[in-house]
């Protein structure tokens, strides 16, 4: 287990249920595995596992079918997915936490998405431009990187523009239906190939007023609206930002994870030729990579534990907005993470040599997948740790993350 939690903690009822059909999902994940990396996206057979999960439903209101889900067990749900396929942990993860943002719209827009039963993607980078039609907006341009995309009819796509209620240009999430866009067949990457990942394009789409999610006062504190339809919405009282990117660290953990149970198997079947054919796992060098990687990944997981709790108690507390301080610290621990986890992945490739470079071998797809999270712009190292020292000394961090 990932995370050793309290007894006395409050915990979604059907843990062990979740917890199983996660390993479900990564089973049969990394029986397609191969396939995935060939078509740049996951078989449809593990989008359907997905799916029948119903994972995409979890963190819902409840009065749309959402349930109580601790974020402790949805940390050890990616993680166990994780652990057989990165890809399919990544997709996971994204097709419940994009299922927040219509929490945020007005009623007869939830309805409808909610409703629909379909899935949802999104790209939160503002790069989408708007135009004021007089009813509604209109939206153009385009954005890479659409996680879910090729499985999902409903897309939210960034922009900043004024407001029909404000006034002055703010950031928004415009929801388009996948039959108003263009798919932009670029997916070919390092790694996490299997997510099919791609843009999206679109010209002068219409968007109506309430077909937007104002992401940037709820950033601000925002809350649920003048309807306030369930107060006790868990989203509605932690601060967003720092939820919805709380999962890329449990990917990376699950990931390293297998990795080092990879490295333990091989080197101990591990004979070296040039070595006098020694067995490996009696090489000093070995053993202490081991043993040093195993201590690294249980920092990890105690400040992925770190990060859990302070959500939780967010929770609790109903604390919506963070002091800059604290707000760049957990951005700090997940660039600490994703750094580490990609430094150690290299390192297990390193160790064992050219035996494990082969296509064949799930050590090269682990290595190029982590490597591949490390790189997301809301956990990128040197960005992260220097928001954090400023903010240490007083002044004002990264302005988004």
């Amino acid at each position: 287990m990932l995370i050793n939690q309290v007894e006395t903690r409050k915990t979604a009822a059907n843990r062990d249920e979740l917890i199983e059909k996660a390993r479900q999902v990564g089973l049969i994940a990394e029986k397609y595995a191969s396939e995935a990396e060939q078509n740049a996206k996951l078989s449809d057979v593990v989008i359907e596992k997905i799916k029948e999960a119903e994972f995409h439903k979890l963190l819902r209101p409840k009065a749309y079918g959402g349930q109580d889900l601790d974020y402790f067990t949805f940390g050890e749900m990616i993680r166990t997915i994780a652990y057989h396929s990165v890809p399919a942990a990544w997709l996971s993860y994204f097709f419940v936490i994009h299922e927040t943002w219509p929490a945020f719209l007005p009623k007869e827009s939830r309805d409808a998405l909610f409703n629909s039963g379909e899935l949802m993607a999104d790209v939160f980078a503002p790069v989408g431009k708007v135009t004021d039609d007089g009813e509604g907006y209109r939206l153009s341009g385009q954005w890479n990187f659409c996680s879910g995309v090729l499985w999902s009819d409903w897309i939210a796509l960034g922009a900043i523009a004024k407001m029909k209620d404000g006034t002055e240009p703010e950031y928004g999430l415009f929801i388009v239906h996948k039959d108003d866009l263009e798919l932009v067949d670029n997916w070919d990457t390092l790694g996490l190939r299997g997510t099919g990942s791609n843009g999206v394009r679109l010209d002068n789409v219409y968007i109506a007023p309430d077909r937007v999610f104002k992401i940037g006062r709820v950033m601000g504190g925002a809350g649920l609206g003048e309807d306030n339809y369930e107060p006790d919405y868990q989203i509605a009282n932690v601060p967003y930002m720092q939820f919805f990117l709380m999962g890329f660290q449990f990917i990376q953990i699950g990931g390293v994870e297998r990795l080092l149970d990879i490295f333990q198997n091989k080197t101990e079947n591990r004979i070296r030729i040039f070595n006098n054919g020694q067995n490996e796992k009696e090489a000093a060098s070995s053993q202490r990579v081991l043993a040093e990687l195993k201590i690294q990944l249980s920092a990890l997981k105690g400040l992925s534990n770190e990060y859990v709790e302070k959500l939780t108690h967010y929770q609790e507390n109903s604390i919506v907005t963070l002091d800059e301080e604290e707000r760049e610290k957990l951005f700090a621990i997940r660039g600490y993470v994703a750094k580490n986890a990609a430094e150690m992945a290299l390192r297990v490739i390193l160790t064992l040599g050219g035996n494990s470079v082969f296509k064949t071998d799930p050590t090269e797809m682990f290595v190029r997948d982590i490597i591949t999270v490390a790189t997301h712009p809301t956990h990128l190292y040197e960005d992260s740790l220097a928001a954090y020292g400023k903010s240490v000394f007083g002044f004002k961090g990264n302005p988004t993350w």
